[in-house]
């Protein structure tokens, strides 16, 4: 089941100020693949996640269309969302699982809770084998989880209701680099299995192992997107160029300066304080090209 995200924009109200989280907002996501959706913390990755399954709070406005096959996940009602979407068409997979999971609750329970809930007639055991899990794993409580187990437990419970779509909430926060590396292989057991894998990163080495494409976001745009292999072979976009030289791989270079508030973000390129190709061509907003870059100078 392909996601297609049309011109997907959520704007937050506050008192006196409007947050511009996500702005026009556009891609695709195949059965088979995975999206790696990264950037610096606070560029919008997560509301568009959030936005995608309902879960953002009253005082967001969410325009434009997310299409999950025929479904308009932007248009759709609570009640399709709650009894249809969430579990069902989409596995959520939340930043810091251990802080998901209710604490006086085996991760048994929590597993059979959700697949009673979505009507399914797998054994726990079963769905967590699935996501590494051994039998005794799943009767400890999520104090008595590592890291990885409660990762795992994550994934068991996104992949309870066996949806064709895994949305990953920055899914390696907090773990070490073998971890790292196990989740993401989980991840692309997921894609190789059939299933469509959109992951929510800010870290590009972790994104390299799993992903098939890449989407850069800055302030709440999206600038690049391009197939990984060459994104990492030579991004386009400055700002991307700059996410990449700041690995420690790359040479560990910064990026200078910081991100606008999304309260007061420039009539030009966002980018364009902390570019150093910026001309005064930047003052005029870029639109995304059909080579997938949003960039006067890409």
């Amino acid at each position: 089941m392909k996601l297609r995200v049309d011109g997907l924009s959520v704007r937050f109200r506050l008192p006196g100020a409007v947050v511009h989280a996500v702005t026009d907002a556009r891609f695709e996501l195949r059965e088979g693949r995975c999206l790696a959706l990264a950037g610096e913390s606070g560029c919008g990755k997560s509301v568009m996640a959030h936005a995608l399954l309902g879960l953002l709070p009253g005082n967001a406005d969410v325009t434009g269309h997310a299409w999950l096959g025929p479904l308009d996940l932007v248009a759709a009602p609570e009640k399709v969302l709650a009894r249809q979407v969430r579990g069902r068409m989409i596995g959520l997979v939340p930043q810091s699982p251990a802080a998901h999971l209710t604490p006086v609750r085996t991760a048994r329970d929590q597993l059979a809770e959700a697949l009673r809930e979505l009507g399914r007639t797998e054994a726990p055991d079963e769905v967590a084998a699935r996501a590494g899990l051994r039998p005794q794993d799943l009767d400890r409580y999520p104090h008595q989880l590592s890291g990885g187990m409660a990762q795992r437990v994550a994934n068991a419970l996104a992949l309870a209701g066996d949806p064709p779509l895994i949305v990953a909430d920055e899914p390696t926060t907090g773990l070490d680099r073998p971890l790292v590396d196990a989740t993401m292989a989980e991840l692309r057991r997921l894609c190789d299995e059939g299933r469509a894998v959109l992951v929510i990163t800010h870290d590009l080495r972790a994104a390299e192992r799993v992903a098939d494409d890449i989407a850069v976001m800055y302030a709440g745009r999206i600038v690049e997107l391009s197939e990984a292999g060459a994104f990492f072979a030579g991004p386009r976009h400055p700002y991307a160029r700059g996410l990449l030289d700041a690995l420690p791989t790359r040479g560990f270079v910064p990026i200078p300066g910081q991100p606008p508030e999304l309260t007061r973000l420039p009539d030009g390129c966002s980018f364009q304080p902390r570019c150093a190709q910026a001309t005064p061509a930047c003052e005029e907003l870029p639109v995304m090209s059909g080579k997938g870059v949003a960039c006067h100078h890409a």
